[in-house]
């Protein structure tokens, strides 16, 4: 079982390592255009898509726990029908973004208010990248159904050539045919697609019988109920929480620059811990739904067991080295103010690894079990006592009320997952898919 946990939480993690390397090589490549705004078109743009696609990010996880479920079952067919309903989905989420470009940027702009300038640079560069939405989102399909068919290099791979064509491109557009700023928008354009031409390659290597399954199908396709159905919870699921990472960096804005930059470094603390945490639950998405799918309980209750002893090791481990962070806050930032300022907070820092360990693995359990309704249940009860304790709390308190209400938050998730999980429930119902007793109970 370890064996197994490895073989697909260490690839998940490089992907997702290599994410934010994307966005720092175009920002290395604006950083020598010669202005200021240039770095800030490419950190307002990045934003922009970032926080569309995080919005569609159930085209990967519902994709995923609906394929591993197909794959323990044997089912072939199966699998290439949830394969056909997220590509055709993600490609008309596509293109609705493109046609409604112009009320997004608009929307967004608005909320991050940058500068008439990076704002006049941002909307050239948005207005070009978000004709890559199509193979964006496709590919977020595809990299869901090959972890959900146990394979997590597929993936892997996908990342690292989005960030070699990526920069290759920019390299050659901005400095060989001279088209500045721009050359960075038309090498991200060129990547995406180019990448998801390398993601058809990936596929047909190594699920090539499925491939022909999906080319010798109908061209006709039916989107299930059971696929919206877990696609609507993890889409709700993902706007509850763009609204609190929003309201960390609103609130840390009006509390000045010092503690926005603060507060800054404590949420890159807290994604850096994410990145391996996610490649546990990318573990727990596709066992654990192969698992159930197959019935076989035994090992499943197993898999959820390891699951939490390895995320326990690596919050055990970042909480310790989080407790000493000048060193990690210095390789951040070389301003001595901000580094003293943050070091009041090493604590929270501490604390963020051990409070969101258990929401970490229980949603790659409940996403591969496709309990998408307890997911969004355990947010949205987490989001309100986020809000109710730092609207309720004194603000003498000052900049420690939010990391606080941000530790509890992390911390009821968890435990709110760890509730509905083990309550009673009725037996699966027909196209839904639930934790019977026998696991509940056996778990532990």
């Amino acid at each position: 079982m370890n064996r197994e946990i490895y073989r697909i939480a260490v690839p998940a993690i490089v992907a997702n390592v290599t994410i934010p390397l994307l966005g720092l090589l175009d920002t290395a490549i604006a950083g020598h255009l010669g202005a200021e705004s240039f770095i800030g078109a490419v950190a307002v743009g990045a934003m922009i898509f970032n926080l569309i696609y995080f919005s569609f990010g159930f085209l990967r996880m519902s994709t995923s726990g609906l394929t591993a479920q197909q794959c323990g079952r044997g089912d072939d067919s199966g699998s290439v029908r949830v394969l056909k309903e997220a590509l055709a989905v993600s490609l008309a989420l596509g293109v609705v973004v493109i046609a409604l470009q112009w009320p997004l940027q608009w929307l967004l702009l608005a909320v991050i208010a940058p500068s008439r300038e990076v704002a006049a640079l941002s909307q050239q560069y948005f207005h070009l990248c978000v004709w890559g939405a199509p193979p964006i989102l496709m590919m977020m399909a595809v990299k869901g159904w090959m972890l959900g068919m146990q394979d997590s290099r597929g993936p892997m791979k996908i990342s690292i050539a989005v960030n070699v064509i990526n920069t290759v491109v920019s390299l050659v557009c901005v400095y060989v045919f001279d088209m500045g700023f721009m050359g960075i928008a038309v090498g991200t354009l060129v990547s995406e697609y180019a990448a998801l031409c390398y993601s058809v390659l990936l596929l047909w290597r190594s699920f090539p019988s499925h491939v022909r399954m999906l080319l010798g199908g109908s061209v006709r396709v039916r989107v299930s109920r059971r696929y919206f159905t877990v696609s609507g919870d993890i889409f709700v699921r993902s706007l509850l929480l763009t609204l609190v990472h929003l309201a960390v960096v609103s609130i840390g804005a009006r509390s000045g620059d010092l503690m926005l930059a603060v507060n800054s470094l404590m949420q890159q603390l807290n994604t850096f811990f994410a990145y391996f945490l996610d490649g546990i639950a990318f573990a727990g998405e596709a066992l654990v739904g192969k698992y159930y799918g197959a019935g076989d309980m035994k090992n499943m209750h197993r898999c959820v067991r390891r699951l939490f002893l390895w995320a326990t090791v690596l919050a055990l481990s970042f909480a310790a080295i989080y407790a000493f962070p000048r060193g990690l806050f210095s390789l951040l930032t070389d301003q001595t103010s901000v580094v003293s300022a943050a070091m009041d907070y090493r604590w929270w820092c501490a604390a963020l690894p051990l409070a969101g360990m258990a929401a970490f693995v229980w949603d790659g359990v409940f996403i591969g079990l496709t309990r998408s309704r307890g997911m969004l249940v355990a947010v949205a009860v987490a989001v309100a006592l986020f809000f109710g304790l730092y609207f309720a709390m004194p603000s003498s308190l000052g900049n420690h009320r939010l990391w606080l209400a941000f530790v509890a938050y992390l911390f009821t998730r968890g435990v709110v997952q760890t509730v509905i999980f083990y309550a009673p429930s009725k037996a699966p119902s027909k196209g839904r898919f639930e934790a019977t007793e026998k696991v509940k109970n056996s778990l532990f």
